[in-house]
């Protein structure tokens, strides 16, 4: 029987942060799904133009509509940017990645096959190295071969056997796999939830900058009564490579205090959030605009 939430509005969520080669190839990827209903919704940290004229460039091609949401660099400020794009979406249903995780054909069709209405969902990725990362042109995305372990091989990665079950196992074995015995948190990679759901928990917390803000927001959840849900083993991305260079220890220091004070009084509302963009009855303040051309 087909999944009732197939049908859904549905939004893709991610972040950049001048990293215009690596968001096209995420952008591929997404046009290479096999499920075209959604939106993808692009929360931009504070790019320079280079990012605009690629996106505004890149539209022509693509087989779904692509939203813009930008704010202006005041360093990492990836909750807050995380929570305008919410706040724009146009879909009751929210699938979340980064903007350097090239998704499989079936991502958005396995977020929506496995949705369930009081559940957030939590999927798996795969690491590549800078070189490969670089090396990757849409061709292989659109051929499927990034996913494959054979080709990975070929151009130098080892893979084991752990390792390749990750990137190829589908379908009903996927879903028995799902049942291991892995924590299933929410990752900014690759999770998604009923957008309701993060209405009531009031977004991302904007005083956390790095360090478990993903976490935290999914830890949030949980209190409410949203359960987690693995499909690690049933939706996969590829993570490009890149540095950290943003990241200091206070900022980790300060998020791992926050997400110790959800975890201790069992929090579920963001003091900080995305109740800033929207209207009590949940629309658009104007404020929260789409970056324009």
């Amino acid at each position: 029987m087909m999944n009732e939430f197939l049908s859904m509005k549905t939004s893709v969520i991610f972040t950049t942060y001048n990293a215009p080669v690596w968001l096209q190839k995420v952008l591929w990827g997404f046009f290479a799904q096999t499920h075209r209903d959604f939106e993808i919704v692009i929360a931009d940290d504070g790019s320079r133009d280079d990012t605009r004229q690629l996106i505004d460039n890149i539209r022509g091609m693509s087989p779904m509509p692509i939203r813009h949401v930008w704010q202006a660099d005041e360093g990492f400020q990836k909750s807050r940017i995380l929570n305008k794009a919410i706040a724009a979406t146009r879909g009751d249903y929210l699938i979340f990645t980064d903007g350097d995780c090239i998704p499989r054909e079936d991502f958005v069709a396995e977020h929506l096959r496995h949705a369930e209405e009081a559940c957030y969902l939590s999927g798996g990725y795969f690491k590549l190295p800078l070189d490969i990362s670089k090396a990757i042109t849409q061709e292989d995305i659109a051929s499927r071969r990034v996913f494959s372990p054979e080709w990975l091989g070929e151009v130098g990665m080892s893979l084991g056997i752990i390792k390749s079950l990750k990137l190829t196992v589908r379908g009903r074995v996927g879903d028995w796999l799902n049942y291991l015995p892995v924590k299933a948190s929410w990752n900014g990679h690759n999770s998604s939830c009923h957008k309701k759901w993060a209405i009531a928990v009031n977004g991302f917390d904007e005083k956390m900058q790095y360090g478990g803000q993903d976490a935290e927001f999914g830890r949030r959840l949980r209190h409410l009564g949203v359960k987690a849900k693995r499909i690690r083993y049933s939706t996969i991305c590829v993570h490009l490579d890149h540095g950290h260079g943003y990241v200091t220890p206070e900022m980790k220091a300060n998020s791992a205090r926050i997400r110790a004070n959800t975890i201790k009084h069992r929090l579920t509302w963001a003091a900080v959030g995305l109740d800033q963009y929207l209207h009590p009855d949940g629309t658009l303040r104007a404020e929260t605009e789409e970056k324009k051309a």
